[in-house]
């Protein structure tokens, strides 16, 4: 007969998942073993293997649970309708106030997912993928003329550089606020996209009274 869950399944679940995001960030995902993760738990490796049989099924989980999120975030917050910068601008604040407190995660995602199987891999990279096209979308909304050139693909994954690595420099008790800085990549990806392509302004020629 299978053992029943207790009730609390879910929510111990979650907090191994927690728990072990801070250590595969702080230690890397090869030095974070099972014994680790069960001590900074505080559970047994026997109670640790009743939620995971290995350390790979706790990195996939860490990893899915929260690009899961960041999707349900950024979905709830995209608004085709609104102005082009208005709905650019929604989805870069949503994602940031998405990675409050979960730099962890967010490290994880970034550094360790080349230890899964490939397999694996392809799910969650089929999620960053559909994160992706969301902001393609917003992004083609601020710069019409980028759509099917070869500056789409650039330009979305250098939102995503800004945004992504921000967890490196930002803090909350800085000058910048978390919507403030959503409204600085905004405007340089819309003033940046907007000029692409454009042909460049010529140098003016130096004069003798110049130099």
């Amino acid at each position: 007969m299978a053992r029943k869950r207790a009730n609390d399944y879910d929510d111990k679940r979650q907090a191994i998942l927690d728990r072990s995001a801070e250590l595969f960030s702080a230690y890397g995902y090869d030095r974070a073993s099972m014994s680790k993760i069960a001590d900074a738990c505080g559970v047994s490796k026997a109670n640790l293997y009743h939620y995971y049989k290995d350390k790979e099924g706790l990195l996939f989980d860490v990893i899915r649970f929260h690009l899961e999120e960041l999707l349900e975030v950024v979905e709830s917050a995209d608004n085709p309708d609104a102005q082009p910068e208005v709905r650019l601008n929604g989805l870069i604040a949503a994602l940031l106030e998405a990675y409050r407190d979960a730099d962890s995660q967010h490290n994880v995602q970034i550094s360790s997912m080349r230890f899964l199987p490939d397999e694996r891999q392809a799910q969650l990279k089929a999620m960053e993928r559909d994160l992706v096209k969301i902001f393609s979308a917003a992004v083609v909304g601020v710069a019409p003329h980028l759509k099917g050139t070869k500056m789409m693909t650039p330009v979305t994954m250098s939102l995503f550089g800004m945004v992504n690595w921000h967890y490196l420099w930002f803090r909350s008790t800085g000058s910048v606020s978390r919507s403030e800085y959503a409204e600085i990549v905004t405007r340089l990806i819309t003033d940046g996209a907007r000029n692409l392509l454009k042909p460049a302004p010529k140098q003016m020629k130096r004069t003798a009274a110049a130099e």
